[in-house]
């Protein structure tokens, strides 16, 4: 069973899913707008061009004709996605699923008004006399993000109106397709947040991961627990609304279903239709099987008997902090020196402050204490150093 698999979007959570799929056998062809992204230098062949233009994506799916078509990032021509299913090539997880949650008008509106899940209060707008009038109806203080954006991209929280204009502009500027439509959000005054990875399959019911905890600065994810604290009836609460926003957008694959949880409650906040950030805490063993082994399943229909926690873990993000090329990481062995943890280098080619360029782990047996294992793991974390050529030389 060998499929040519098209992977469009080549970072570090597309290069844990190619090295999966390459031990099953798999041939993959990764795609992203600039050469040697992480996901390229460990697949069969690679494309470089704009996914935004749908006659480039035409061509080179046209040109090695897939069997399927795996998006990892936002900044694609998700409509063509229709016409690529209707040829017979499978889209992961399905053309519907990659054109909602690419957008959060679509997907917000199928969560909150068709199928009536909790969520907070929300407004769109097209320009910074509608974004007045919405922060005036939702309140402060509240969040702005462009409808199609990633890693906390354009996002940011009003808390005075001398905020407004500011927010506006960065909203405006930071949308992944140039439209310049943002959504302000209600602010959920929570207590934790949560990941639930699903997986919905081909030949089988859907599945979860055990719920994993997550702190984000800048709108991005900075480390991640699993197992995380959360009441019974919440996760039962997160596991039905999961179950159906997936349903909806059907198809097969793993989503990264992301909650707020206040005191009692569970508010819907946002969905990724592939293997999400926060589920690298995955890759410490985390589970009987990661999120990218539990996606190439998936995908390809296979078995998938049941998921387990086998490790309490926790992850940590290791952060470029300014702008340059080339880097070089020294530290590595004092990141390890304590026992039970991990550094996964990504291997992108060029730094941008606050960009991802690695992650450290640190896990240990399934009951044990995630506070100590999130400190482990941000120490390690730390004492990996980058170094780079400045951008300018």
């Amino acid at each position: 069973m060998k499929k040519k698999i098209m992977l469009l979007g080549s970072g570090e959570l597309g290069k844990e899913f190619v090295i999966a799929a390459q031990r099953l056998g798999q041939y993959i062809i990764a795609v992203d707008s600039y050469d040697n992204a992480p996901a390229m230098q460990v697949a069969h062949e690679r494309e470089i061009i704009n996914m935004l233009d749908g006659v480039a994506l035409d061509r080179i799916v046209a040109k090695h004709q897939p069997d399927i078509l795996v998006p990892e990032i936002e900044a694609i021509r998700t409509e063509r996605l229709y016409e690529f299913e209707q040829q017979g090539i499978q889209v992961v997880p399905s053309a519907k699923a990659a054109n909602f949650t690419m957008n959060r008008r679509a997907i917000r509106d199928l969560a909150a008004q068709e199928l009536g899940l909790k969520t907070a209060a929300y407004r769109y707008a097209n320009s910074l006399e509608e974004f007045r009038e919405a922060v005036a109806v939702i309140g402060l203080p509240c969040v702005v993000k462009p409808l199609m954006s990633s890693s906390g991209k354009g996002q940011s929280v009003v808390k005075t109106d001398a905020d407004i204009k500011k927010a506006w502009e960065y909203a405006a500027a930071k949308g992944r397709t140039g439209d310049s439509e943002i959504i302000v959000e209600e602010f959920i005054r929570f207590t934790s947040e949560i990941t639930l990875l699903t997986v919905t399959q081909k030949n089988g019911g859907t599945l979860f991961c055990p719920p994993i905890g997550h702190r984000q600065e800048r709108g991005d994810y900075q480390e991640s627990w699993q197992p995380c604290t959360i009441l019974p009836h919440q996760l039962a609460e997160a596991q039905h609304i999961a179950a159906a926003v997936t349903a909806a957008l059907t198809g097969a694959g793993i989503w990264g279903v992301e909650f707020f949880l206040t005191e009692n409650e569970v508010y819907f906040s946002e969905l990724s239709p592939r293997p999400h950030d926060t589920g690298m805490v995955t890759l410490a063993g985390t589970q009987n099987l990661s999120e990218f082994e539990l996606h190439c399943r998936a995908v390809l229909g296979l078995p998938i008997p049941a998921i387990t926690l086998e490790r309490a873990g926790a992850s940590a993000v290791i952060l470029a902090m300014e702008d340059g090329k080339i880097p070089h990481y020294s530290g590595i062995e004092n990141a390890l020196i304590t026992p039970k943890t991990d550094v996964r280098i990504f291997g992108k080619p060029i730094t941008r402050t606050y960009r991802r360029m690695g992650v450290a782990l640190a896990y240990d047996e399934p009951n044990a204490d995630t506070d100590t294992l999130r400190k482990i793991a941000f120490n390690s974390a730390n004492k990996v150093i980058i170094t780079y050529t400045t951008a300018e030389s």
